[in-house]
């Protein structure tokens, strides 16, 4: 093909496709208008997400956060609650710390240039060159999955799009093809054309709007291409959780323990729950649910992390969930708080503390002791080398050991007891939000 060929196929492309778009585009609610702030909200919880979910999800966040001020000074827990059920929270941290960072550098106004957008925390090439073409009109591409998909097979390229060396030829490609003044409608008009046109598996080559003159259907290859190689099967991981019915001030309610800050579903609520490895997983191969040893794994895992006993009552269900990396098999069972046992953990925890604090007592006296010591001029002058060594290692040793004590104390704020309506509140992933209200239900609440 000469080069003047192809940029005539590359202007009819642009010509056929803003035609089609402009008669079929759908009624989207973040389309209503350029607001940069709600195409960028749009387009994270796209991500991975198909339209039809993404829009009561989009509409209910934008009526909580209708502005990047309130986005940027909601409590981190409301926000992840508002995205509950869509997936993938990281979006909605780095989408709130995106906000921040508007807040702070930009003086609340969103930033015009793409080198200021791409900065922002989660905004990646896509997620700028949308926010760019579509809120400003800028000529810069969004070249995503879909994308990548329709421009493929419109020239029959047979490079692996799972890579990123192809992705960015495509956007150098895409760039070519967007027609002067037309940024906002083409990039849009792209995205339409994956969407309801060029499908994975079924592309409706014979009514779309640009069949004249792609070389995958001329050649009888649109359902070879695009090329994409398989990503890494997720890690299968089998574990042991467990809904524990409280008992005295706590009747009524189930324990519930928050995640770590950072990693995986970071921040969030959910079931306690423990992996299950070696020998024991086979177990959840067997016919049989009720498995005295995976009931006790998670009866450890509650007494030695948080000195809590707990007494497995039942099977309740199996439940599977699939993370990008991860593949959770999970077997639920019920189990009820041994609260009068419980008491007296209480008690001797509680005389724990006093005697940690003894201890704290006498650490915190030596260290002050060494460091007056080691003050002192006759000190210096009387001491042998090798002492001096001695001690400084015992100051590095008694350090330590006050970290470790305070760390220790820190660990039981992780749990406690909800009811039902403390789910209103408190962000939970699907896969726990899901047992909970099944739980519930059969409990007739």
């Amino acid at each position: 093909m000469t080069h003047s060929s192809l940029e005539q196929k590359k202007v009819k492309y642009g010509k056929d496709l803003l035609e089609w778009y402009f008669h079929i585009q759908r009624d989207l609610p973040w389309r209503q208008n350029q607001d940069p702030y709600r195409i960028w909200v749009s387009e994270i919880m796209l991500q991975q997400t198909r339209v039809d979910t993404v829009i009561p999800y989009f509409n209910s966040f934008i009526n909580k956060f209708p502005t990047i001020k309130a986005l940027a000074e909601a409590p981190e827990e409301e926000v992840l609650k508002s995205w509950e059920g869509l997936g993938y929270y990281s979006r909605a941290r780095n989408l709130q710390a995106g906000a921040k960072m508007v807040m702070e550098q930009h003086n609340g106004i969103m930033p015009t240039t793409k080198e200021e957008v791409a900065a922002l925390k989660g905004v990646g090439p896509y997620t700028c060159g949308a926010i760019m073409s579509i809120a400003y009109n800028e000529p810069i591409p969004a070249v995503d999955g879909n994308v990548m998909r329709v421009i493929s097979r419109f020239f029959a390229l047979e490079d692996d799009i799972a890579k990123a060396s192809t992705r960015v030829k495509l956007e150098k490609l895409v760039a070519t093809m967007i027609p002067e003044g037309q940024a906002r409608y083409f990039n849009q008009a792209l995205m339409e054309l994956g969407a309801l046109m060029c499908t994975p598996k079924n592309p409706n080559c014979l009514i779309c709007p640009v069949m004249d003159n792609c070389e995958a259907r001329l050649q009888g290859k649109e359902l070879e291409l695009p090329i994409k190689t398989k990503a890494k099967k997720a890690r299968v991981e089998y574990r042991a959780a467990v809904i524990v019915e409280g008992q005295g001030e706590h009747a009524g309610k189930v324990l519930v323990r928050q995640r770590p800050a950072e990693g995986l579903l970071a921040g969030m609520w959910e079931l306690p729950h423990v992996l299950i490895e070696g020998d024991q997983a086979a177990l959840y191969e067997e016919e049989q649910k009720e498995q005295p040893l995976l009931g006790q794994a998670i009866s450890e895992e509650l007494y030695v992390n948080h000195g809590m006993l707990i007494r497995p009552k039942a099977w309740l269900c199996d439940q599977e969930h699939i993370f990008s990396h991860i593949h959770w098999k999970m077997r639920f069972f019920v189990a009820d708080s041994a609260e009068e046992v419980q008491q007296e953990i209480a008690a001797a925890h509680d005389r724990d503390i006093m005697a940690a604090d003894e201890e704290q007592g006498l650490i915190d006296e030596r260290l002050s002791n060494l460091k007056v010591a080691e003050s002192a001029t006759d000190y210096e002058q009387t001491q042998s080398v090798a002492l001096k060594q001695e001690q400084s290692t015992e100051l590095e040793q008694l350090s330590d050991q006050k970290q470790h004590n305070h760390s220790e104390l820190k660990q039981e704020a992780q749990l406690r007891y909800i009811s039902k309506d403390d789910t209103n509140s408190l962000p939970f992933p699907n896969l726990f939000l899901k047992i909970l209200r099944n739980y519930w239900k059969s409990k007739g609440v």
